[in-house]
């Protein structure tokens, strides 16, 4: 599948997958340089606007590395690119470590998943099916 990209910083890389066929996000990279203190956060932008299909939508998730080795984490994750969306795709990076985290032009901050999606209409009723869960909600089932 071929979707248009414009970057609007030609000294990054277009987002790529580190292990083509056997990656399911794109690397984000970051447009800015900046310091994350402990329990800050911020908007980074990636220098890339994309136009995606009617049908699909961009999921922008947190990098597992990042998350594990210096507590660096995507705020609104996942977040969502509309298909409708054309404006530059931005980051928002918080630290939950106990250090200031350096981010420099160029690193990989996040990972992008392209996603095909199902446009539903409602059927309002007055009553729903049975299901053997039930209403049951948060802690029902136990510890």
């Amino acid at each position: 599948m071929k979707i248009k990209i414009k970057r609007l910083d030609k000294s990054l890389p277009l987002p790529n997958y580190q292990h083509l066929g056997e990656d399911a996000g794109m690397d984000l990279y970051s447009r800015e340089t900046g310091v994350l203190e402990p329990g800050e956060y911020r908007l980074f932008k990636t220098g890339i606007t994309i136009s995606l299909p009617r049908g699909y939508a961009g999921f922008v998730n947190p990098r597992s590395g990042l998350a594990l080795k210096h507590g660096v984490t995507v705020l609104n994750a996942d977040g969502v690119i509309d298909p409708g969306y054309r404006g530059e795709i931005g980051v928002v990076l918080i630290n939950h470590g106990a250090k200031d985290f350096k981010i420099t032009k160029g690193d990989r901050i996040a990972q992008l998943i392209i996603q095909q999606y199902q446009e539903i209409e409602w059927e309002e009723v007055e009553q729903l099916d049975d299901s053997k869960r039930g209403s049951g909600g948060y802690g029902h089932t136990g510890v």
